[in-house]
């Protein structure tokens, strides 16, 4: 039989793995947001690079809204994830409904997947926004010449962070009244991904 002294210390031992584990988890979860927000980081600006230096004056101010919807967009779906409850896509998975499987994976991981929207794609698209800006600021100086481009580039600068402000907050009301429906919306989009690259990987073989 086991003494005292090492079945006491069996609890502590045990509180010492699971503290482990969960100081592992966090750690690997920090490594992957770094490297996740290094990629997004990275194709976003070469694309939004790409887009601008080509584009005359309407289409960079397209881009600099695309940039801006495209942020408040993923805010919508983090908030929406939050907000939403499991027991409606455990009866779509029990029918198998497209999506019902999706749905419970993103509601399961609703803080991870609530900070790579919010977080990494909102914030990336607030920096690259910003930088845009001050890119369709020159095209604006070039084509009219009547203010400074300090000055283009201000109110410019201004009018997309109030773009970004109006459009969160509205959007935030539409995700907490429609949790259910866009979850399930991200959720049949991940499915129908999921699918077309089982297919694809079908047709290799």
């Amino acid at each position: 039989m086991k003494s005292r002294t090492e079945r006491s210390d069996n609890p502590d031992k045990a509180r010492k793995q699971s503290h482990d584990a969960k100081s592992g988890a966090k750690l690997r979860w920090l490594i992957t947001i770094f490297l996740l927000a290094l990629t997004i980081s990275a194709v976003f600006s070469f694309a939004s690079q790409e887009l601008l230096s080509e584009a005359e004056l309407f289409g960079a101010f397209v881009v600099l809204l695309a940039i801006v919807a495209f942020g408040i967009f993923f805010d919508l779906l983090g908030v929406a994830v939050t907000a939403a409850e499991e027991k409606p896509f455990h009866s779509m998975a029990s029918r198998k409904v497209p999506g019902g499987t999706e749905g419970i994976w993103l509601l399961r991981n609703a803080d991870k997947v609530s900070s790579v929207c919010c977080d990494v794609v909102g914030d990336i698209c607030g920096i690259i926004s910003g930088a845009a800006a001050a890119v369709v600021a020159v095209e604006v100086w070039t084509s009219v010449h009547t203010l400074s481009q300090g000055v283009i580039q201000l109110l410019l600068s201004a009018l997309v962070a109030a773009l970004t402000i109006l459009g969160k907050a509205f959007c935030k009301q539409i995700a907490m009244e429609n949790s259910t429906a866009i979850v399930q919306a991200a959720a049949r989009v991940i499915w129908r991904c999921k699918h077309l690259f089982s297919r694809k990987n079908k047709k290799r073989k």
